[in-house]
C-alpha cells in the first residue's frame, strides 16, 4: 500500500480519497477501519463497559463529570470532556445543544418549537432535554428552518 498525503488549506474538513486497482480484501479492511465508530468506554459501579456510540442518547455534564445516557436508560461516566467527545463523534449524528450537553440526533423523536426562545427535544424512551438559547440558531440551521 502506498500512502500519499496532500495538505490543502482550502479544505474545510479532512478528505480521504482512496485509489485502488479494484476491490480487494485490503481495501475492504481499510474502509472498515475508516468507517468504524469511535471507541468509547463507560464506567459504572467499578466496571468499565465498552459503549456503542449509536446506542447513546446523550452526553451531559453532571457533578463535574461527563455522563452518557443509553437508550436502555443506563447512565455511565465517560472519562472524556464534552469538547473531546464533540471532536471524536460524528458531527452529522451528535449535535451540541448546550454548553453541557451533546445529543444523538438519530435518537430524537420530537421537537417542541412552541416554547419562546428555546426548543424542547424528546429522545427515545421519553427522555427530554432543552436546547439552550445560545444554540437555538445552530439547531435551526441543522433542521433547515
Amino acid at each position: 500500500m502506498k500512502i500519499d498525503v496532500e495538505l490543502d488549506p482550502a479544505l474545510e474538513e479532512l478528505l480521504v480519497r482512496i485509489l485502488a486497482p479494484g476491490e480487494t480484501a485490503e481495501l475492504r479492511a481499510l474502509l472498515g477501519r475508516l468507517e468504524e465508530p469511535p471507541k468509547l468506554t463507560g464506567f459504572r459501579a467499578g466496571e468499565a463497559v465498552p459503549l456503542d456510540a449509536g446506542e447513546v442518547l446523550r452526553f451531559y455534564g453532571e457533578d463535574k463529570a461527563v455522563r452518557a445516557q443509553t437508550a436502555a436508560g443506563e447512565v455511565y461516566t465517560v472519562h472524556l470532556r464534552l469538547y473531546e467527545l464533540e471532536e471524536r463523534l460524528d458531527k452529522r449524528t451528535f449535535v451540541r445543544v448546550s454548553h453541557s450537553e451533546i445529543v444523538n440526533w438519530k435518537r430524537v423523536t420530537a421537537l417542541d418549537l412552541s416554547l419562546a426562545g428555546t426548543i424542547r427535544i424528546t429522545l427515545d424512551g421519553g427522555a427530554a432535554t432543552y436546547v439552550s438559547r445560545r444554540y437555538v440558531k445552530k439547531i435551526k440551521e441543522v433542521l433547515g428552518i
